[in-house]
């Protein structure tokens, strides 16, 4: 019945960019922490620098702050990389005219986010191209109480025309106009 539905993955948290920033943060939070460490004790403890001429006050508890605040941020960030925090599918099904959006968040009771909507209530798609230094495009989705709802995460990145290519998929879809909007 369902044989012309579309489903779109949608990846999480569990990229290779997360991973390698969630390690350089970790071992960069060591290093700090160790650094500070090593003042308080009056000996060194980092191996690839001599750090036992570092005061205490001020530098040393200031290495030990920002050390052990990047090591909770990375235990945080590989967290939710394991979780795959963000991670589901969009799911468009024609035959029942309606759309699924599933992600999966953190653990607990509301870990997995199901939102449908009938295409009925459904007002238009937007194409949001976003240029600069951090350039985004987004496919978004305008219900007709103009909640809009990404159906891709910020993080995804996709090139400009595949991303257009799927806003006039999903547009031709649901029969309703697409919108190009640049900022």
């Amino acid at each position: 019945m369902h044989d012309n539905k579309i489903r779109e993955p949608i990846a999480g948290a569990r990229n290779y960019r997360n991973i390698i920033f969630a390690l350089i943060l970790f071992c960069a939070g060591l290093g700090f922490f160790s650094a500070g460490l090593s003042s308080y004790l009056n000996l060194n403890t980092l191996y690839l620098t001599d750090t036992t001429n570092i005061r205490f006050i001020p530098q040393g508890i200031a290495m030990l702050f920002y050390g052990t605040i990047a090591i909770g941020i990375s235990f945080y960030n590989m967290l939710i990389i394991f979780w795959n925090v963000g991670s589901g599918y969009n799911e468009f099904l024609p035959n029942d005219e309606k759309i699924n959006i599933v992600r999966l968040g953190f653990p607990g009771i509301n870990r997995k986010l199901f939102l449908s909507y009938e295409f009925k209530n459904i007002k238009k798609i937007q194409f949001l191209i976003k240029q600069g230094l951090n350039p985004r495009y987004n496919v978004i989705l305008v219900l007709k109480d103009n909640r809009q709802i990404p159906l891709f995460p910020a993080q995804f990145l996709l090139n400009p025309t595949e991303t257009e290519k799927k806003a006039i998929q999903f547009a031709n879809l649901l029969k309703i106009p697409l919108e190009n909007i640049k900022i």
